[in-house]
């Protein structure tokens, strides 16, 4: 037996999601925490398509600044 157990990163992620989703769900049901992480993930992915999209406006146009 090791007297220090390291946890791997993903181990140590997922424990601290775990943490925070367990303190902010004292008073919130799980399907508004799901909702919420859909819109969130829903509007990053906006974000990163709208990023990409003029993106590539500007190398059409030549402007590679």
């Amino acid at each position: 037996m090791r007297l220090f157990q390291r946890k791997s990163e993903p181990e140590r992620l997922l424990e601290t999601v775990n943490d925070s989703l367990g303190a902010v769900s004292g008073g919130v049901s799980r399907s508004t925490l799901v909702k919420a992480g859909l819109i969130a993930g829903g509007l990053a992915a906006l974000t990163a398509g709208s990023a990409a999209i003029s993106s590539v406006r500007r190398r059409m146009d030549g402007n590679d600044s």
